[in-house]
């Protein structure tokens, strides 16, 4: 199907965008009509959040992502997001209590329903690990109790913030590492139902530990990449450990906010996004970046600032949750973000800001050929560097310096050029692999054109590997010119 020269344009302007949006799917965007106008508004990738809905729906959002993705031979990325352990209290007589600041609240076993005093916590893992003078917060952290004491099926607190609390409310546990397991049967069964839909990225929420990712891999078993969501304390006291275990990693702000003082957020997600682009993992900043568009047409001016530090901060992708999920202005949410995204990566000091962290190439041709490429990008006029990758991961290598023009990714396969598609300034093309230096030429030159990344009299840096189709062989660096025939009988 042609598309007009409006749409063509629009397409042509996500494709020069170098962070990449990231938007949840949910009842106000699971129509194939309005994913398709998710995607035309700017909509690289798209999350489908396991926490609510069956199963059977989920399936059907891949099949519009997917029909979508032949419609405009644009490889799309989808992102599983599985819903983790979540740690719940049980029910009141009545459905809802009133807990007054410094009155003493007790967690227990029974199974009798709750009043103002008490209430069933059906978590034994809590009662073994708590400790006196620990926090628990219910409630998304709106109430705080403190522990006074535990045995093995009581725990005796007074409240410290007290409020209204109903059925079934959530409980964070800040202060400890709760010996949960990452993947509850639910999450299995949600794992294993995305690797059958072929989906690009599984998301694993509430890690903890680097075994809990590894527990992930090992089910995935290479079949998708898997981000973890670093939104628990104990996951800051080990990210490096974490980082070299996972393919990207998520900032959520939601639940890292709720089990810290709001303020430790900001400097926590800084800390995450430069130790992610040390490792050369890819990072998505998430939740609440353009909340009031829940109901609101247009964001507050906090709220663009807030996208605009993510930006400038060199993150690979901004997420969308509930805007984009439930909101009324789903459209317009991902229209505003990608406003927004242009309008700092046209800022002249954008470059030299998104350089804050420093980053050390590992000892290997294909580190040193990645970091020579943004090098030459300084000092020679170029219009973009192509990259030829089997795996992605020289792609990844080129991201990670954050060069200052596009990364055109070439590859022979369709799942590397779809996981792809959360990698800051990319764009990834699935194209027929090459057999010589000649052709690769000859290639790279053709698709710097076709997709609107070269002008005549423009160059081009190209990495590959010799032999050429070998992964993990990157080494050869080439710069070459364009003639401005490069398309010519095509």
């Amino acid at each position: 199907m042609e598309t007009s020269m409006p749409l063509a344009e629009n397409l042509k302007n996500k494709q020069q965008r170098r962070v990449k949006i990231l938007a949840t799917l949910g009842p106000a965007s699971d129509s194939p009509e309005m994913i398709e106008k998710l995607f035309l508004a700017g909509a690289n990738a798209f999350r489908i959040n396991m926490s609510h809905g069956e199963q059977a729906d989920k399936a059907a959002l891949v099949t519009h992502i997917r029909a979508l993705e032949r419609k405009y031979a644009m490889p799309t990325t989808i992102l599983v997001d599985l819903q983790g352990p979540k740690l719940r209290i049980g029910k009141f007589a009545g459905g809802k209590v009133m807990l007054e600041t410094g009155a003493a609240f007790t967690l227990d076993q029974l199974e009798d329903d709750g009043n103002a005093s008490r209430v069933r916590l059906p978590h034994q893992e809590i009662f073994d690990a708590l400790e006196p003078q620990t926090r628990l917060l219910l409630d998304d952290g709106k109430l705080v109790l403190r522990v006074q004491s535990v045995t093995s099926d009581k725990i005796e607190t007074i409240v410290e913030v007290g409020g209204p609390l109903s059925d079934r409310k959530g409980l964070n546990v800040p202060d400890v590492v709760i010996p949960v397991a990452a993947l509850t049967a639910k999450d299995r069964s949600d794992l294993a139902f995305a690797v059958e839909q072929g989906v690009d990225w599984i998301a694993m929420s509430f890690v903890q530990r680097p075994e809990d990712v590894a527990e992930g891999r090992k089910l995935i078993g290479g079949k998708a990449a898997l981000l973890a969501k670093i939104e628990k304390p104990a996951a800051i006291q080990r990210l490096d450990e974490i980082l070299e275990l996972a393919d990207a990693v998520m900032v959520a702000r939601g639940d890292l906010g709720v089990e810290l003082p709001p303020e430790q957020v900001p400097p926590l997600q800084k800390q995450i996004v430069s130790a992610a682009r040390r490792l050369g993992r890819p990072v998505v900043v998430a939740t609440q970046m353009l909340e009031s568009m829940i109901t609101s047409p247009s964001p507050t001016r906090a709220e663009v600032s807030d996208v605009a530090t993510a930006i400038y901060d060199g993150a690979d992708a901004i997420m969308l949750s509930a805007e984009t999920a439930a909101g009324a202005w789903p459209e317009e949410a991902v229209s505003i973000m990608d406003r927004i995204a242009k309008q700092v990566e046209s800022d002249p000091d954008y470059y030299s800001r998104v350089h804050f962290t420093k980053i050390n190439a590992d000892e290997t041709t294909a580190d040193a050929l990645a970091l020579s490429s943004a090098q030459i990008v300084k000092t020679v006029d170029t219009n973009a560097i192509v990259c030829f990758t089997s795996s992605g991961s020289t792609a990844r290598r080129i991201s990670r310096e954050r060069p200052e023009v596009p990364i055109l990714v070439l590859t022979p396969h369709i799942d590397t050029a779809r996981r792809l598609g959360l990698l800051w300034g990319s764009l990834s093309v699935r194209t027929r692999d090459i057999g010589s230096f000649e052709e690769m030429v000859a290639k790279g030159k053709r698709m710097a054109m076709r997709h609107h990344y070269g002008q005549a009299g423009g160059r081009l840096i190209m990495l590959a590997g010799v032999p050429f189709g070998t992964p993990g062989s990157t080494n050869v660096l080439h710069v070459v010119r364009l003639t401005g025939d490069e398309l010519k009988g095509f």
